[in-house]
């Protein structure tokens, strides 16, 4: 770079002097017709002596014009090596993958905009690689409840030789498939950007299809759970993001609760609420203003902290709110739009 500014700095300066010239010897000229006596005595004398004089002083003027234009282009073309070098080290920083690129301010507009447009590119780089990874732990986080339940009858169903026992943990097995099918379908669909309204979605059967899948596991801890409140209410939710938020609840009421788990729903005002809570210790003090954001987690039960910030995305995607509205013991509330039904 700093050999072709060179280059262009010095035809820049010939062309200067080579136009210096010209002036002056037009102006020259314009002596000779204005004032002839004056110039013809100065060559007269010895016109050979008098040529090299015009060439000396025409060569000169031509000499300092090219190097005051030289000398004047200086501070710019070290401005323009400093700004293109910058350019060249934010473009080598965006091809070895970094996010966090400082636009270069160098005030020529194409190097700005070459620079504004790598630091955009990498920002949505950065923002599309972390959606990606949350989409994956999300899914993670999802399949992973509906296939432990899964496996836990898969093993009821090994472990006995009673036909009825066995067709009633197939038919619930099934049911599990199902809904994991849904649950991929719901990912699908998210990645796909599906929108519009939510569905309207019965809480009872929803309820009573997780007291089914849960069962197992508190009885293994020798809990229970227990739901209470208004029946035969409908809301707006997809069934698996319901289905979802309140498995959360209930697998964080299993890993770091105690005693009963209480499902109470009733209706306030236009919306439902849906109220799970428990009998143990709660959320600590400094733990519970950020108990929804991801990777916050006590560090029980192998918990990535990913449950109740998925949970509350859900609820959120479905026009409705998770929120801890008691920390000791702890009990969560989830707000949902309530449907007419027919």
């Amino acid at each position: 770079m700093r050999r072709v500014l060179d280059r262009m700095a010095l035809v820049t300066a010939a062309v200067c002097a080579g136009l210096v010239v010209l002036l002056s010897t037009a102006v020259v000229a314009w002596a000779v017709t204005q004032q002839p006596g004056t110039v013809t005595a100065w060559i007269a004398s010895d016109p050979s002596v008098g040529v090299a004089r015009f060439g000396a002083v025409m060569l000169g003027i031509g000499a300092l014009s090219g190097g005051a234009a030289y000398v004047a282009t200086r501070g710019t073309r070290a401005h323009v090596e400093q700004s293109s070098q910058e350019l060249v080290h934010l473009a080598t920083r965006f091809a070895a993958g970094e996010a966090r690129l400082t636009p270069v301010h160098s005030d020529i507009d194409e190097i700005d905009h070459v620079s504004g447009v790598m630091t955009r590119r990498a920002h949505d780089m950065t923002k599309s690689l972390a959606a990606e990874r949350d989409f994956a732990a999300d899914a993670s986080h999802q399949l992973r409840t509906p296939l432990t339940a899964l496996l836990m009858r898969l093993e009821e169903i090994s472990e006995t030789d009673d036909a009825e026992v066995v067709k009633e943990e197939a038919t619930i097995a099934i049911a599990q498939v199902e809904r994991l099918t849904r649950v991929v379908d719901d990912l699908l669909g998210r990645t796909r950007g599906a929108g519009g309204p939510s569905p309207a979605v019965s809480l009872d059967s929803v309820i009573a299809a997780l007291q089914r899948e849960w069962q197992p596991a508190f009885e293994h801890a020798r809990r229970s759970v227990r739901v209470r409140g208004e029946r035969g209410l409908f809301v707006r939710s997809t069934p698996v993001a319901l289905s979802q938020v309140l498995s959360t609840l209930l697998e964080n009421s299993l890993v770091h609760g105690r005693g009963t788990v209480d499902v109470h729903a009733r209706r306030s005002g236009p919306s439902v609420i849906i109220e799970v809570s428990d009998q143990g210790d709660g959320v600590p003090a400094a733990m519970a203003p950020h108990i929804f954001e991801r990777s916050v987690s006590s560090g029980a039960g192998g918990s990535t902290g990913l449950g109740l910030a998925l949970a509350r995305d859900l609820a959120e995607s479905n026009g409705g709110r998770l929120d801890l509205v008691q920390a000791q013991p702890a009990r969560f509330a989830l707000f949902l739009s309530e449907a007419e039904t027919d």
